[in-house]
């Protein structure tokens, strides 16, 4: 990395952003149509939300899929050969007669547009380590998290002029461009020496001896679980802002977009003050962030506060999303540079899991209540709260005990 001149270590950062930011374009952009799309098709609303979890768990899949072959046959053609998958996907949910088929397409879209999320990741590794792979990652999420600023705003302007289908056509266009400078502007980050060997028995191996490390899944359950409670207020707020609180969709894209700016706010702090505030220190004032927001949004949810009363807990809600992710991926991948495709496939892997789970409850209740909305997140904020208390902050005191009893001994 220092090797670039400052341009190209510009050109460099961008397009690992941009190629992680596919993802939220893709959950993010179609959101204002949801009630679109469930007219369209003449489904419910639960039909509709089941898109997004089936996009979740393509992502989910999709992760380890991907972060298991970059690690053993580089970074550029696993996410070259992801990216033509994507473009076609996302053609074809335009054509999608029905909304099974739809689904399913969503499916395919999520599992090809996660290697772009899993193999920047591992690239961000491979040249970096420290406080610089800190700052890197930093920059990568402040690229990707303008991307919910603009993608429900984006998709609520289309809707002006198209409908959902617009949106579709949109992220074909934007995979072919992202599958185009891949493919001529990418290098090739992890040279053969470092590849692992191609066999199904080593992949799990990586996996498992991963896992081992404490620490490791501590990190990873802390973010992912954090992060699942986001797909559950992505699920539920286009219904809740629109058919609760009657706001347009315009309106819903702008509510829905101010978050942008806490993610990027989050983002930001870690990677503008990582030397002089520990990424731990970050990371534990966020989760307790984030788990008084839940409290004090659950709280509102069922009292039916009113609707500045739901926005403000969750901008603060989502504003700890930005710096839990940025501060737990830092610390989670430091001691995983022996395997770091595999290592950002199971860090990605969590919060599309948890969040395909947490997305259709949400709509449990139909579609005139948020208390399920509200519950889902408060409850995922305490999890991950408490899964860093146990798995990490524990650990780390063991630790330090059996160091003290070393030198007293000695």
């Amino acid at each position: 990395m220092e090797n670039l001149s400052g341009a190209k270590r510009a050109r460099f950062i961008i397009l690992l952003g941009a190629l992680t930011s596919l993802i939220p374009f893709t959950i993010d952009m179609y959101l204002p149509a949801f009630p679109n799309i469930t007219e369209v098709f003449d489904t419910k609303a639960s039909f509709v939300q089941l898109s997004l979890t089936a996009c979740l768990l393509g992502l989910a899949i999709g992760q380890l899929v991907a972060g298991a072959l970059s690690d053993m046959h580089g970074r550029r053609k696993p996410l070259i050969l992801s990216l033509i998958v994507y473009v076609a996907a996302s053609a074809a949910c335009i054509f999608a007669p029905n909304i099974y088929i739809f689904i399913a397409l969503r499916f395919a879209q999520g599992f090809s547009a996660a290697a772009g999320l899993v193999i920047s990741r591992a690239i961000v590794r491979d040249v970096s380590d420290g406080p610089e792979l800190t700052r890197l990652f930093a920059l990568l999420m402040v690229i990707n998290n303008l991307v919910p600023l603009l993608a429900p705003s984006m998709g609520g302007g289309i809707l002006l002029f198209s409908d959902w289908k617009g949106v579709f056509f949109t992220l074909s266009v934007v995979g072919l461009i992202l599958l185009l400078i891949t493919a001529f502007r990418l290098p090739e980050s992890l040279p053969l020496e470092k590849r692992v060997p191609s066999n199904l028995g080593a992949t799990f191996s990586n996996f498992t001896s991963i896992l081992k490390d404490r620490q490791f899944t501590g990190y990873a359950l802390a973010q992912g679980l954090l992060i699942g409670g986001v797909f559950a207020y992505v699920s539920g707020t286009p219904f809740i802002y629109q058919n609760i609180y009657g706001v347009s969709p315009q309106a819903f894209s702008l509510l829905f977009g101010m978050n942008g700016i806490g993610l990027i706010i989050g983002s930001y702090a870690v990677g503008r003050f990582a030397h002089i505030i520990s990424e731990k220190k970050f990371l534990e004032t966020a989760l307790y962030v984030a788990t008084i927001a839940g409290t004090i949004l659950l709280a509102v949810v069922i009292a039916e506060g009113p609707l500045w009363a739901v926005v403000v807990p969750i901008f603060f809600f989502v504003t700890s999303i930005g710096t839990v992710s940025t501060s737990s991926f830092s610390l989670a991948m430091e001691s995983q540079s022996h395997a770091a495709g595999s290592a950002s496939a199971l860090l990605g892997l969590l919060p599309f899991v948890l969040g395909a789970l947490a997305a259709p409850l949400v709509g449990a209740g139909g579609e005139e209540t948020a208390v399920p909305m509200g519950l889902t997140i408060f409850s995922m904020c305490l999890l991950a709260l408490l899964a860093y208390i146990f798995l990490v902050k524990r650990y780390e005191k063991k630790k330090l005990s059996a160091k003290r009893a070393v030198k007293q001994q000695a």
